[in-house]
């Protein structure tokens, strides 16, 4: 009778454990591929970082033509008019190595800025994904794009195009 009911028991708690979660994949390179305010935003990265590496480089430029001046000049110079030269030249060093900082450093204008234009666009992607997975039940959706860990996956768990019309853009 005891193995009866051990049995039963585990055939029940087997059963509900059958009961398999639903999840999907989406692939988010592509949704973000396919909306438009996205490929926008990343122009508009794209032409800011390009200003910003150009006047980088104009200031490089100007401190490395500052010292090959120097080396050049060096010779007629006195003591202290090569530690006056020598110092102007680091300061211009500095102000290069500033202005990279500034730009493109870890906190820099280039990282708020791409904050502040892919940010919203994330959000309402994020929200999509949410909003598909709360209608279909999904309990997990996978980012196709940066799971490097599957190998296959059936293009009926895929997601992608639901979300875009969710987002607005059907394919």
């Amino acid at each position: 009778m005891k193995k009866l009911l051990i049995i039963a028991l585990v055939a029940i708690s087997c059963a509900l454990g059958a009961n398999a979660q639903k999840f999907a994949l989406v692939d988010m390179d592509y949704v973000l591929r396919n909306v438009p305010a996205y490929e926008m935003a990343n122009e508009q990265l794209n032409q800011v970082s390009l200003r910003w590496e150009k006047e980088v480089a104009e200031l490089s430029k100007e401190a490395e033509t500052m010292y090959k001046n120097y080396q050049a000049d060096m010779v007629f110079l006195t003591d202290d008019q090569k530690k006056k030269r020598e110092e102007e030249i680091v300061t211009k060093e500095k102000e290069v190595t500033d202005t990279r900082y500034k730009y493109f450093g870890p906190e820099g204008e280039l990282y708020k800025k791409r904050q502040s234009l892919m940010k919203p666009i994330q959000e309402d992607v994020y929200n999509a994904v949410k909003a598909v997975a709360e209608e279909k039940g999904y309990q997990v959706i996978f980012d196709r794009a940066s799971s490097q860990s599957i190998v296959f996956a059936s293009p009926r768990i895929d997601v992608s195009n639901e979300v875009l019309a969710k987002l607005g853009y059907s394919k």
